[in-house]
Parts: C-alpha cells; sequence; structure tokens
C-alpha cells in the first residue's frame, strides 16, 4: 500500500498540508494573542468607567472588576490626565511592555513566540487606545500564564483541525488520483502485459483510451510501438519460412550446378576458338554460382561465412564483373569503365569481394536501363595510408526517397521498382565481414556513387 503511487501520494498530500497548516499556525496564534489582550484592555475600560460613574465603589466591588477583567491595575489617560483607575497587589515587578496601538505583525508573532515558549509566569503591562476614544490611552498590567494557557488551548485546536483537513484532503485526492491515474495506469500496465504474452496477436495492441493528455500520449505512442512490433514479428515470420524455402531450393539448385560443372569440364577439351576462349567464363560462373548456393545455405542458418583473405589483383577482378555485366546488356545503350591501378592489390576474399562488386554494377545497370536512357557505370579504386577505396558510380536516376531510408535493410531497401534489396543488405554484411564499411556516398539526379571501404 505504502510502496504504491496512490499510498505514496497520500502520505506526500498529508505532510504538504500539514506543512501549510503550520505556516498559517504561527500567524494565528499571534493574532489569538492580540485579541486576548485587547479584550483584556476592553473589559479593564468596562471596568474604569464604572468606577467613573461611582466615585465610592468598595475594595471587594473594586477586586471584583479587576478579576473579571483578569488584570492587576488599569490606568486610564484622559483630557491630558493619567489616572490609577484601578488597583490591586503586584505579584512581582513589570517584566515588559507591549504597546498594541500600532504593532507590526513580525513584532505580533516574535512577542507570540517568545510567550509560548517561556515557562515562567509573568507580569506585563500592556498598553492600548480606549474603545470609541473613550480617553486617549488606557494602560494594563497583568499576568502570562492565563494568555500562555490560551495560546496553547487554541494552537492546539489549530493543530487538531489543520490534521483533520489534512487527513481529509488527503483521503480525497487519493481517491481522485486513484480514479484519474492510478488506474489508466494499471490499465495501460495490464495492456502491456497481455501483450507480452502473445505479441504476434494483434487483439492484444492497445486501443487509447485515456482523457488525461499525458496518459493519452503514453498509449498513442505504445500503440504505435506494439502495432509495429507486431509487423516486425509477422515480417520475421515470413523471412523465417523464405529461408527455409531458399535452403531448399539452393541446396537442390547446388547439386544441379555441380553436375553442369562436369559438363564444362568436356566443353574446354573443345577446338573451337570461341568454345575456348568462352569457356573459362562458364566455369567461373557456374564455380562461382556453386559458391553462392553454399553460401546462401550458410547464411540461412544466419552464418554468413568469415572471407578467406589472400592477395586479390583488384584490376582482374573489377574486369571479370565488368564482362559478366556487359554480356548481359549487349544492344543497350549502357558502357562500362573502370579506372583501377593495375599493380593495385589489396587483402580481400575473391569470391565474396565479386559479389559486392556484381550487385553494385548490377544494379547500377538495372536502374539506368529502367530509366530508358542512355548511361554509364565506372568502377574506379584508389589506395589510400589507412584504406582501400573502391567507388561504384553511374549516371542513373539515383534512388528513390523510400530506397534511401532503408537502404541496408532486406526487403525494404530494393533500388529499383520489384526488387527486394537483397544484394545491399548482403553486399553491407560481407564488407562489414572484412572490417570494412559499404555507404552511399551521394545519389540524386546526375547519378550515384557507392564506396566500399576496407581497412589495410
Amino acid at each position: 500500500m505504502l510502496n504504491s503511487l496512490s499510498g505514496r501520494f497520500l502520505i506526500l498530500t498529508t505532510v504538504f498540508v500539514m506543512l501549510a497548516e503550520i505556516l498559517i499556525f504561527v500567524p494565528s496564534v499571534a493574532r489569538y494573542r492580540e485579541d486576548y489582550l485587547l479584550d483584556r484592555l476592553e473589559r479593564a475600560q468596562i471596568a474604569s468607567l464604572a468606577l467613573l460613574a461611582d466615585d465610592m465603589l468598595d475594595e471587594e466591588l473594586e477586586e471584583e472588576l479587576l478579576r473579571n477583567a483578569e488584570v492587576l491595575n488599569v490606568v486610564l489617560r484622559r483630557n491630558e490626565v493619567r489616572q490609577l483607575m484601578l488597583s490591586s497587589p503586584m505579584p512581582k515587578p513589570v517584566a515588559a511592555t507591549f504597546d498594541l496601538r500600532d504593532p507590526t505583525a513580525f513584532e505580533l508573532i516574535g512577542d507570540a513566540l517568545i510567550r509560548l515558549v517561556t515557562h515562567e509566569p509573568e507580569v506585563i503591562r500592556v498598553i492600548g487606545a480606549p474603545v470609541r476614544e473613550a480617553g486617549l490611552l488606557i494602560e494594563v498590567t497583568m499576568e502570562t500564564s492565563q494568555l500562555r494557557a490560551a495560546m496553547i488551548d487554541y494552537g492546539l485546536r489549530i493543530l487538531l483541525l489543520s490534521a483533520v483537513i489534512s487527513v481529509v484532503t488527503a483521503f480525497l485526492l487519493f481517491l481522485a488520483v486513484r480514479r484519474l491515474l492510478v488506474r489508466p495506469i494499471k490499465g495501460v500496465v495490464g495492456y502491456m502485459q497481455a501483450y507480452a504474452a502473445a505479441p504476434e496477436d494483434a487483439r492484444r495492441i492497445i486501443e487509447p483510451r485515456a482523457r488525461v493528455t499525458e496518459l493519452r500520449e503514453a498509449e498513442d505512442a505504445l500503440h504505435k510501438m506494439q502495432t509495429e512490433l507486431t509487423q516486425a514479428l509477422r515480417q520475421k515470420d515470413r523471412l523465417a519460412q523464405l529461408g527455409t524455402a531458399v535452403s531448399k531450393i539452393s541446396h537442390d539448385l547446388r547439386n544441379i550446378l555441380t553436375s553442369a560443372q562436369l559438363f564444362t569440364d568436356r566443353i574446354e577439351a573443345s577446338d573451337d576458338p570461341l568454345v575456348n576462349r568462352m569457356a573459362p567464363k562458364l566455369v567461373n560462373s557456374i564455380t562461382r554460382a556453386v559458391n553462392l548456393c553454399e553460401s546462401t545455405l550458410a547464411f540461412g542458418r544466419a552464418e554468413e561465412p568469415p572471407p578467406r583473405l589472400t592477395v586479390v589483383p583488384l584490376a582482374e577482378l573489377v574486369c571479370d564483373v565488368i564482362e559478366s555485366e556487359r554480356l548481359a546488356t549487349e544492344g543497350q545503350a549502357l558502357s562500362f569503365s573502370e579506372d583501377v591501378p593495375q599493380a593495385m592489390k589489396l587483402r580481400a576474399d575473391p569470391d565474396q569481394l565479386f559479389r559486392v562488386l556484381s550487385n553494385l554494377v548490377r544494379n547500377a545497370r538495372q536502374a539506368i536501363i529502367a530509366s530508358g536512357k542512355e548511361g554509364e557505370i565506372c568502377v574506379s579504386a584508389r589506395e589510400m595510408e589507412t584504406e582501400w577505396v573502391i567507388e561504384v558510380s553511374d549516371t542513373g536516376p539515383g534512388l528513390p526517397v523510400k530506397a534511401r531510408e532503408h537502404l541496408f535493410t532486406a526487403f525494404h531497401g530494393g533500388v529499383t521498382k520489384g526488387g527486394t534489396g537483397l544484394g545491399l543488405a548482403i553486399s553491407g554484411e560481407l564488407v562489414r565481414g572484412h572490417g570494412g564499411t559499404l555507404e552511399l556516398s551521394r545519389t540524386g539526379e546526375d547519378g550515384t556513387v557507392f564506396s566500399i571501404r576496407l581497412p589495410r
């Protein structure tokens, strides 16, 4: 109970209300003391007026008048004459004098606090203005024991009332907070627990209903998060199913390509010059296809094989990539160029680097062909002190906005209409396996440039 939000709010409310009442208590007691003293001055004035009416009052009647007024002496100043109207024996000398004709608030509060903490009874002199201007001033002497007792009694009643007000106020606020805040928060927690039990179930997504602005914003944010998470989980399931299917296809395709690889060995023995020129490329293509099938099987197990780093002559590798793409663009208004130093060598996995460059060049080719305009694709490279930089640039129409948002995410970042985005996702993963980065340097109406950075 006390550890709950409503319980702590109840305690804090009670404490704060009590603090506020204590701040009110001090000036209230000071005001009560002033009223008490003014009342004694008024009673003393009435008693002195009785003496003025009859100048021959006996001592017993004077004592009764002083006792009723709860004072020891009464001095009345009238017509510039100061006259002792009523008097009785003084038990002790006067300890202090208080003038109530024009006191400040701080003086009243300070005098009240001093009176509360002073336990020893004292005799004090009090000066005030007579009621209805019946004289210039009135002065009385009185004991402080009854004054202090009355102030303590009044203060206890004030504190008791404050405690009752605090408890009632805190209880009402407790009910209000429980209804307006705690109950909706518990509802949100309940939705979260129910959703956590079955996040794929769209029926368990929270429906925002709160009327409090902050809670409504929290429910809206939770609704959005749960919706996106449910969609992501469904996408993950579809990808898992697709991965299983691709793994099965890759397994069978690998067996078919292995058989084709056996036939190419015989083709290489042909005497036809054209066959002799094309056979090595066919063998290399089939070998890469077999390796790709094996890599796909590993990717389906969420295990991209680590690169086998060797010294790779980059110019030859780029030439193979461009020759393969040229075969696919015969008759198209598309040209290829390369700017790679012939002596440039780098440490990389040749098959994986071939896949990366092939994916980038193929994406550029498809984008230019889809635009229906002429274009050029260039592969360039340069060697720096700490890294090798390979750039694939084209003069195509540039990447669409949607493709830029999820560029390296499978099934989200396709650069051409109908594309899956797998090429860039796989390429990015392969480059990261080399300790490098694949990034989009720029894109626009004048073309696109991708940069591969491999550490030396």
